[in-house]
């Protein structure tokens, strides 16, 4: 039995997907919801749907037996980072007394002297949680997953082609942008074939590209000028505060741009490419599904 969290999430329900594209029959995977209501979908398709809270270890517990194979997606719970953390720590807990043999967990990428990064709380939560699941014992893969190319047009806006102008202030910095997809697919490659028990993989893109090129890109698919622009963060932040852009939505815009502008995500790994068995969406296929 192979078992997804998160499973009525956009990376859990991709794997499921991919899972069964794999030849998993629906009948042997398990997905922990916290509301099975919201699992309809799942249902019909076969899956087994089981009810827990990454905050509930008793829940988990129960959700977890005779399960083989876990797909831990890390949790998405917006409080505190310590949230996130404890909630790691319960689930491989729970794996661990209900008898997992294997664990997959959906950690993020960082490079070497990543603790001056702007977003090193978020890339602290996942090394505390990956040293806790290294000292449990238990088997395990971890899956150091890269920034969701899904999150360019989020980060630009929906009035690109009307302003003609991105305007993000990520200044030179690059990505190694890799589809939400492609990641869930490399997931669920993981829990169907052997030989990664121990491993760690760097999940990014062969090459980074950073928003002078995206701007070149959009070009080229709409046939008019799209200009980059990279303001002082204050005024990156009055702008949006000015367009009546949520405190929240605001905080997470700067602290990515900066992390952008500091070089923090443009690591680049063959790994994906090796565990999809081909070279992942380029940015430039992306966009082009994207903006045409």
């Amino acid at each position: 039995m192979i078992l997804v969290t998160g499973a009525t999430g956009r990376f859990g329900s991709k794997a499921v997907e991919h899972l069964v594209k794999n030849g998993v029959h629906p009948s042997e995977i398990s997905v922990l919801v916290r509301d099975s209501a919201r699992a309809g979908r799942l249902k019909e398709q076969g899956v087994q749907v089981r009810e827990g809270d990454y905050a509930d270890h008793t829940s988990m517990v129960k959700a977890f037996q005779d399960v083989e194979r876990l797909l831990l997606v890390s949790s998405n719970d917006r409080g505190a980072m310590e949230n996130r953390t404890q909630h790691h720590k319960n689930a491989i807990r729970a794996a661990k007394e209900a008898g997992v043999k294997h664990l997959v967990y959906t950690s993020f990428v960082r490079k070497p002297g990543f603790e001056g990064s702007p977003i090193s709380s978020f890339q602290n939560s996942h090394v505390e949680s990956e040293q806790y699941l290294k000292e449990s014992g238990m088997e395990y893969t971890i899956l150091q997953n890269g920034i969701y190319a899904e999150m360019i047009p989020v980060f630009i806006g929906d009035k690109v082609a009307e302003n003609g102008t991105i305007v993000f202030p990520a200044g030179e910095g690059k990505a190694s942008w890799v589809l939400r997809e492609e990641l869930a697919e490399a997931a669920a490659n993981v829990l169907t074939t052997d030989g990664h028990k121990g491993k760690t993989y760097t999940l990014t893109h062969t090459e980074s590209v950073g928003f002078k090129t995206i701007a070149g890109e959009i070009s080229a698919v709409l046939d008019r000028d799209i200009h980059y622009k990279s303001p002082e963060m204050g005024e990156f932040k009055t702008m949006l505060e000015n367009a009546g852009v949520p405190q929240l939505y605001i905080g997470m815009f700067a602290m990515w741009a900066a992390a952008l502008a500091a070089h923090s995500l443009d690591k680049n790994d063959e790994a994906l490419t090796m565990l999809l068995g081909r070279k992942p969406t380029s940015v430039r296929e992306f966009l082009k599904q994207i903006y045409s």
